[in-house]
């Protein structure tokens, strides 16, 4: 893998392998095909692979990579390196489009009217812009099936929370250049401006998380009396 990259130790059973440090399509395509690839080799001495923005987590078997005169470290990086170097300039090319329905409604939208106050923009002009663009799905984290996605219109790109609060189930939310939707109702720290009736996570599936890293995400508005009846899924 001729493109820089920077692998260094998680633990004494795992690796990070990094290829940069921002929010970047290129880096996340690049990563997500070096994670597709890892999975169809399902190599023994490799427990699992975590992608993240631009980075990837592989835990590592200790016992099966241990070697008189190399670390259990060493040994995966040996290993690891014909499959960088076969991946160089390679990046994920399918992708998913997905479209969620969100309501805006006031009442599902605790956090819409001051982010429109702070940007200087009415509630409308929030809700178009966020719904204008198509998102990214760049990992799954923080809890299970949250899709961590961007970015955001610069004009709506706002900071967390200081104080995390109660946030319900389906709670579409912005903080930084990012918007994701929380599967459960969690304590969270991003800005709530809507609700979605697509549930995110069902352990009762063969693929419980819905949205997948590289997946399309698309938002459309919905009326709270659309929202309360609705009978469908993802589109």
């Amino acid at each position: 893998m001729k493109e820089e990259y920077i692998i260094s130790p998680l633990g004494d059973s795992a690796l990070l392998i990094h290829l940069g440090n921002r929010i970047d399509d290129g880096l996340n395509k690049k990563v997500l095909h070096l994670f597709h690839t890892l999975q169809q080799l399902s190599l023994p001495e490799i427990i699992d692979v975590v992608p993240a923005y631009s980075s990837l987590a592989i835990y590592y078997d200790v016992v099966s990579l241990h070697q008189k005169n190399a670390t259990a470290f060493d040994a995966m990086k040996n290993l690891l390196k014909p499959i960088l170097e076969a991946a160089d300039g390679q990046s994920l090319s399918t992708k998913r489009q997905v479209k969620i329905p969100v309501c805006y409604t006031k009442m599902y939208a605790p956090d819409l009217e001051a982010l429109a106050f702070d940007k200087n923009l009415s509630t409308k002009e929030v809700i178009g812009l966020h719904v204008a663009i198509t998102y990214r799905v760049y990992m799954i984290g923080f809890i299970p099936g949250f899709a961590y996605m961007g970015k955001v219109d610069s004009r709506i790109a706002t900071a967390r929370k200081n104080t995390p609060q109660n946030v319900a189930a389906g709670s579409v939310a912005i903080a930084g250049e990012q918007t994701g939707i929380y599967p459960f109702a969690s304590p969270g720290g991003w800005n709530i401006i809507g609700r979605t009736p697509i549930k995110l996570f069902d352990k009762e599936k063969e693929e419980p998380v819905l949205l997948q890293p590289g997946d399309e995400i698309q938002f459309y508005s919905i009326s709270q009396n659309e929202f309360e009846n609705y009978q469908g899924g993802p589109s």
